[in-house]
C-alpha cells in the first residue's frame, strides 16, 4: 500500500486512538502512582508523535517503554528515577543508531522469530485484555460488538465511539465530579542525579534493551513493511528516533518512550493509514497538556476499564494475523521456541532461544543437504 502521506478525518482520528489499549493503563500508573506531572507528560509525548508523524509521513505509534514503566509503577519509582531511565535509553538507541549495530542484529534475525515476538506479544495483550474485560463483562462485550461493527466505518468509528461511550459511563457513574476544571499549565523543567542513570539501568534498562530491539524496532520495521511495501523505515532510523526523543523527554516531564508493533498494529487495525494520525494524536495530547492536565489525570483514573480491555483484545488477535503466513515446516520450531521460552521467561530470552533454534536447524538441514546430494 503506497502512502498518500496526510489525511485528517474520523477515520485517522479513530486510528490514533487504537494503540490506547497500551498507552491508557501505562500512563495511568505514571500519573496516578509515581506522580509525573500530566502537563509535561502529555505535552512531550504529543511534541513526539508530531514531529514522527511529518518525518516518516505513516502511521508510528508513541508509546511508553514497557519493562520500565512496570517496575517503575510496581516499585513506586521517583520521577526523577524515570527521568533518569529515559535518558539512559536515549542514550542506548541513539548508540545504537548511530553504529547501525541495530541494523546487525536485525540482519541476523529470520522472520520467524520475529513472528514470535509478535504472537507472544499478541497473548500477553490478549492475557491483560481479559483481566480488564472481568472488571465489567457487559460493557466490555458491548464494546467488542461496536468494534467488530464499526471499525471501518469512515463517519462513526469504533475508537471514537468508544472515547464518547467511556465517557457517558464516567457521566453516569456519578465520577465525572472527581475530574478537575480545565486550567492552563506549561511542562515542568525536569532534572535527575547522574548517579539515577546507571541505577535505573541495572533496575530495568537493562531488561528493556531486548523488548526495545525486538518489539519496538526490528517488529515494527517488519510490519511497516507489511502495511506500507513502498514506504519501508530502517531499524537504524526508528533506533535514531527512539534516541533522539528521549535524551529530549526527561527535561520536560517526559516519560521513556519507544515504538511498539503492536500499537502500530493497533492503529492499523482502527482505521490509521496516513501520518495525519500522528499529527492528530500529537495536537489533542499537546493541548490536553496545555490546559486539561489535571482533568486528564482524574479522567485516566475513572475511565472504565473493560473499554480499553476490549481494544487490547482484538489489537492482541490482530498481532497473530502476521505469524498466519508461516507454513507448518521447520520454521514453526524457532517460532514456536520464541513464543514458549519469552513467556516461560521474558522476550529477551525467548529472542536468543529462537534464534539460536533457527540457526541450529538450518545448521542440521544443511549437513543433511550436503549429504544427500552426491546420492542424487
Amino acid at each position: 500500500m503506497k502512502c498518500r502521506s496526510f489525511e485528517f478525518s474520523l477515520r485517522e482520528l479513530a486510528g490514533s486512538m487504537g494503540d490506547f489499549g497500551t498507552l491508557f493503563p501505562l500512563a495511568v500508573g505514571y500519573i496516578a502512582v509515581n506522580g509525573l506531572n500530566p502537563a509535561g507528560f502529555l505535552v512531550m509525548m504529543g511534541l513526539a508523535n508530531i514531529v514522527t508523524g511529518l518525518v516518516y509521513r505513516i502511521p508510528m505509534p508513541i508509546e511508553p517503554m514497557k519493562v520500565l514503566a512496570i517496575m517503575a509503577i510496581a516499585q513506586k519509582w521517583s520521577p526523577s528515577m524515570i527521568y533518569a531511565a529515559g535518558f539512559s535509553m536515549g542514550v542506548i538507541w541513539l548508540v545504537f543508531g548511530l553504529t547501525n549495530l541495530i541494523g546487525r542484529i536485525a540482519k541476523i534475525t529470520p522472520q520467524p522469530v520475529v513472528w514470535g515476538i509478535q504472537s507472544t506479544l499478541g497473548i500477553l495483550l490478549a492475557v491483560e485484555a481479559l483481566k480488564m474485560l472481568s472488571s465489567g463483562w457487559l460493557v466490555g462485550i458491548i464494546s467488542v460488538v461496536v468494534i467488530l461493527k464499526l471499525r471501518q466505518n469512515r463517519h462513526a468509528p469504533a475508537a471514537v465511539v468508544l472515547m464518547v461511550l467511556g465517557v457517558i459511563i464516567v457521566i453516569m457513574n456519578g465520577s465525572f465530579q472527581q475530574i478537575a476544571p480545565p486550567a492552563f499549565s506549561l511542562p515542568p523543567l525536569t532534572c535527575f542525579k547522574p548517579e539515577q542513570v546507571w541505577q535505573t539501568f541495572m533496575l530495568a534498562g537493562l531488561a528493556q534493551i531486548p523488548l526495545t530491539v525486538t518489539n519496538a524496532t526490528i517488529a515494527t520495521a517488519a510490519l511497516i513493511k507489511t502495511y506500507w511495501p513502498d514506504n519501508a523505515v530502517s531499524e537504524k532510523k526508528l533506533s535514531l528516533n527512539q534516541g533522539v526523543m528521549n535524551l529530549a523527554a526527561p527535561f520536560f516531564g517526559g516519560m521513556p518512550m519507544c515504538h511498539g508493533a503492536g500499537g502500530l498494529a493497533g492503529q492499523y487495525y482502527f482505521g490509521a493509514r496516513t501520518g495525519g494520525t500522528n499529527i492528530i494524536e500529537g495536537t489533542l495530547e499537546i493541548l490536553a497538556g496545555l490546559f486539561f492536565a489535571a482533568s486528564v489525570a482524574g479522567l485516566f483514573t475513572v475511565f472504565p476499564t473493560a473499554i480499553i480491555g476490549a481494544m487490547m483484545l482484538l489489537v492482541g488477535v490482530e498481532m497473530f494475523k502476521f505469524s498466519g503466513a508461516i507454513r507448518l515446516d521447520k520454521n514453526m520450531i524457532p517460532m514456536g521456541l520464541t513464543v514458549v521460552v519469552s513467556l516461560l521467561s521474558n522476550m529477551a530470552l525467548g529472542f536468543i532461544v529462537g534464534l539460536a533454534g533457527h540457526h541450529v536447524i538450518g545448521s542440521v538441514c544443511g549437513r543433511t543437504g550436503s549429504q544427500a546430494r552426491p546420492d542424487a
